[in-house]
């Protein structure tokens, strides 16, 4: 496999960062995961408007351009032979002195790399388990999609390496917050319900896909602080992340749901489909610039 390292096209087995860079001595870093379909980074502008935004958080001083990862996507998929594929796209701090820094971080190490994936991906059932660690609370003010990982990683220890599970985290005051490496929402009365931002949550740009389409479809949305008992009297429960799409909730605890049999399920799975070759950003489609690309 071929990846992208700081302005070079190289084979993986080539690659390699400084023992001194902050991203592997503090973390220091930030990284979007996203999808090609047919070639086409689905909304490219989104993750990196967020990448960037992270940037800035944590004083990373190098400017991401779309235009240039762009083209970093296609010659990579040209190289590698692929159309649709996993991208992660990865920035830390770089190398520098030991200690820690508070000066800017001039010098950042960019890597993106990816993973081949089918050209679809059909409804696949997850089972959500509640988990019994806790939602860490953000480093700062909002969550990063950081280098910071350990919660995660310690939850999925929790619940094993089944691929038909998902763990569901808790806040500390016992508010359902998300999923370990998804977002999380359920049907009941009729209507959209997800965790607030202010639960701590990392809000993904899947979960802002799925609120606009929501909206596009004149279906109703809560977002707010949500007790187990909620989810538990719904009628349809569904995790989202950039990769995986949607995935529908078969069971959680001693509760059934609808699975991939569900109505609003289907309805949004069908509605995203369509957009996944030619969209941007989400402002486009509010806008209805649909058809307008960079490619």
């Amino acid at each position: 496999m071929y990846i992208y390292l700081n302005g070079n096209i190289v084979h993986q087995s080539e690659a390699a960062i400084s023992p001194f860079d902050h991203g592997y001595l503090y973390g220091l870093g930030v990284f979007e995961t996203f999808r090609t379909y047919g070639g086409h980074p689905f909304l490219l502008r989104d993750h990196l408007s967020r990448l960037q935004k992270g940037l800035e958080a944590l004083n990373i001083e190098t400017n991401i351009k779309e235009a240039e990862i762009r083209q970093v996507v296609r010659a990579l998929l040209k190289k590698n032979g692929w159309e649709d594929a996993y991208c992660r796209l990865n920035v830390s701090g770089g190398p520098g002195e030991i200690g820690l820094q508070t000066t800017p971080y001039e010098h950042a190490t960019t890597i993106l790399f990816q993973k081949e994936l089918p050209p679809s991906i059909p409804l696949r059932e997850k089972e959500g388990v509640f988990l019994r660690l806790r939602r860490s609370t953000p480093e700062i003010d909002e969550r990063l999609k950081s280098h910071h990982y350990l919660n995660n990683l310690a939850a999925k220890r929790e619940i094993g390496p089944s691929p038909d599970k998902e763990g569901i985290f808790l806040t500390g005051n016992g508010f359902i917050c998300e999923g370990i490496t998804s977002n999380i929402f359920w049907i009941k009365d009729g209507a959209i319900h997800t965790p607030s931002i202010e639960t701590g949550l990392l809000n993904g740009i899947t979960r802002r896909f799925i609120l606009a389409l929501a909206e596009d479809l004149h279906i109703p949305v809560h977002e707010g602080f949500y007790r187990v008992s909620d989810l538990e009297s719904a009628s349809e429960v569904f995790f989202t992340n950039s990769v995986q799409e949607i995935v529908p909730v078969n069971r959680a605890g001693n509760i059934t749901f609808a699975g991939s049999n569900g109505q609003y399920v289907r309805l949004l799975h069908e509605n995203y489909r369509k957009y996944v070759t030619y969209l941007n950003s989400i402002e486009d489609m509010k806008e209805g610039n649909t058809h307008a690309t960079n490619d």
